[in-house]
């Protein structure tokens, strides 16, 4: 091998080195080359060893190398050559007195003076490379070479290549003194190599542990394939870039997100699941590094410029969920390192789709479910009474807030005939959806049985059988069931477990004690009813438990509260009176979360 570039000199070549420095070239004599040896060659290898083994940067190692070199041998043209065991040749690592452009040569084991070395394992000195047959003349000017292998462990490594433009310029004793240094030189950058190999997995597995954390925290899956394209770039370089989801019942691949040449990508939207290497990874659950595609008659074209593929498998809880698959327009790009980089990360990128669709199936669920409890919520709503019941000689008011979307609370007026009116105010057990489909049961059963105009305890007793009759395990119903004679100003009260309503009459607060079995818990159930004679001024407040209950940040209750808020009220016409106390109940609760449904129905004498 040869190659020429105009002489250097220390100041004006960047990879000149400090020492002892003679240009030799056609205008030198041509007299045998001035050998530069210690005093002793022990001594001299010590020094060799001791500055190989300061360094573990391959860079400066071969920079040093260089410079050694040339203290027992004058040369204006240096290379070190390292074999790429991938493609089996021989790349030039370092020079001095190349041409850049002969960097980029790649030379076969056995071609040239450098490839013979590597394949015999022999050195060679060459008096006059002109009358070798195999010579690579990359250098016109070039006559005499000298090229000696490395070798660690009974393997060849590289070869350190010297060349000179004058015909005999190297010895015997260049070759032997070369030779020593050589073994020497070969231990020390393997060693390098080795050290560098171990840092770059380190750093390798440093990017995995951030890019691992930072992918199982995406949960949108469109950002996350997004993110998983960006991030994999800090491992390693390519041009194309897909992520293919395995459609089991349809037996097909589906592309959820390519990228080529760094722009969004659209190929076709689905193929069968065994096409191409692709689908060979996913047969064989294991990643393909494919050297070149037009040799392997598995490729599936796609992208023109790929020549270079790597496929590995997404494989969560033992089921293949789709394929990543990166490729490069050049020969042989991927390595064993990007297989085993590529290989991990595969793992946690299955997990982290595998969450993010999973996060996207709950949120779809979620949204569908928050639509069903609004219609639920509408329907609830419209269960309720549309409008408020009038009177001669009386007034209501009322007003429903759920816990949830919906709740399990319910109220209801039911006309009798044109003096009399039903009012019903009840408390599902439970909340939610499930309180408030019993509720629309119990409301559906009631307005029934109304047409009979029954007594407040003859109702209860016929819900409580009904209900009784499709019991469902802890679900009851509370209810106050009362009858308003607008003609006499009386009101009849049956009780099925709810809370007592309250009577203000001139100012003075008092429970009306009437008690009952929820209803739907035991069959044959009693139920007293009592009756009020009403007075002009008097008002009665029905609520249900969440009004009283209700609690603020302190964990206090409202409990007697309401008394003191219906002592304050009772003089306001009956919607006035609902609201200021409603509005009491919400200051007091503050930002503290509701937990029960409240309602409150007042009616007022006037």
């Amino acid at each position: 091998m040869s190659e020429t570039r105009p002489q250097p000199t220390p100041q004006n070549h960047p990879e000149s080195f400090e020492g002892d420095y003679r240009p030799t070239g056609p205008a030198a004599p041509a007299a045998a080359p001035t050998i530069r040896v210690e005093p002793g060659q022990t001594e001299f290898l010590l020094r060799l060893t001791d500055a190989l083994n300061t360094t573990l940067d391959l860079q400066t190692l071969l920079q040093r190398t260089a410079a050694l070199v040339r203290a027992v041998i004058d040369y204006r043209i240096f290379a070190i050559l390292l074999i790429d065991t991938r493609m089996n040749d021989l790349r030039m690592r370092f020079q001095i007195g190349h041409r850049p452009e002969i960097e980029r040569l790649r030379i076969h084991l056995g071609q040239g003076v450098t490839g013979q070395v590597a394949l015999s394992r022999e050195p060679m000195l060459v008096p006059e490379v002109r009358e070798l047959e195999n010579y690579i003349d990359a250098n016109p000017e070039v006559h005499s070479e000298l090229a000696v292998p490395l070798i660690v462990k009974n393997r060849v490594i590289g070869v350190i290549d010297i060349q000179s433009e004058q015909p005999n310029y190297f010895q015997e004793e260049h070759l032997r003194l070369l030779t020593l240094t050589a073994s020497r030189i070969a231990q020390a950058i393997e060693n390098a190599r080795l050290y560098t190999r171990v840092s770059r997995q380190a750093q390798t597995l440093e990017v995995l542990n951030e890019i691992s954390r930072e992918l199982t925290s995406i949960l949108d899956v469109d950002r996350l394939f997004e993110r998983i394209s960006q991030l994999l770039r800090r491992l390693f370089d390519y041009q194309m870039f897909s992520i293919w989801s395995v459609r089991p019942i349809e037996h097909v691949l589906e592309n959820r997100f390519s990228l080529r040449f760094g722009e969004r990508f659209y190929p076709s939207d689905v193929i069968p699941v065994e096409r191409g290497i692709v689908g060979a990874a996913i047969a064989e659950r294991r990643p393909i590094n494919v050297p070149d595609v037009r040799k392997d008659p598995r490729y599936h074209k796609i992208n023109e410029e790929t020549r270079s593929e790597l496929t590995v498998p997404l494989i969560y809880k033992s089921k293949v969920i789709g394929v990543l698959d990166i490729e490069h327009t050049r020969v042989n790009y991927f390595t064993e390192d990007h297989v085993r980089a590529l290989t991990t990360l595969a793992a946690q990128i299955a997990i982290a789709i595998e969450n993010a669709q999973l996060y996207q199936r709950v949120a779809q669920q979620e949204q569908r479910l928050d639509h069903d409890l609004q219609m639920a919520r509408e329907v609830q709503l419209r269960l309720l009474p549309a409008t408020l019941p009038r009177s001669a000689h009386a007034e209501f008011a009322a007003r429903f807030l759920p816990a949830r979307t919906i709740g399990g609370d319910l109220y209801d007026f039911l006309r009798y005939d044109d003096q009399r009116g039903a009012l019903a105010i009840g408390d599902v057990s439970g909340k939610g959806a499930a309180a408030a489909l019993y509720g629309a049961v119990v409301s559906g059963t009631m307005r029934s049985l109304a047409g009979q105009k029954p007594s407040p305890a003859a109702m209860l007793q016929a819900l409580n059988a009904s209900l009784h009759e499709r019991r469902l395990d802890s679900q009851y119903v509370a209810m106050l069931y009362t009858v308003w004679n607008d003609e006499n100003l009386t009101l009849q009260i049956a009780n099925a477990g709810a809370v007592q309503p309250i009577l203000c009459r001139e100012g003075e607060i008092e429970p009306v004690r009437v008690e009952g079995f929820p209803l739907g818990m035991f069959p044959q159930a009693q139920y007293e009813e009592i009756s009020l004679s009403m007075r002009p001024g008097d008002s009665i407040y029905f609520f249900s438990d969440g009004i009283s209950d209700a609690e603020n940040d302190s964990e206090e209750s409202f409990g007697d509260r309401l008394t003191d808020a219906i002592a304050r009220h009772h003089h306001l016409p009956a919607e006035e009176a609902v609201e200021a106390i409603f509005s009491e109940v919400q200051d007091f609760q503050g930002d503290c979360e509701r937990f029960d449904d409240e309602t409150l129905i007042v009616l007022r004498i006037v």
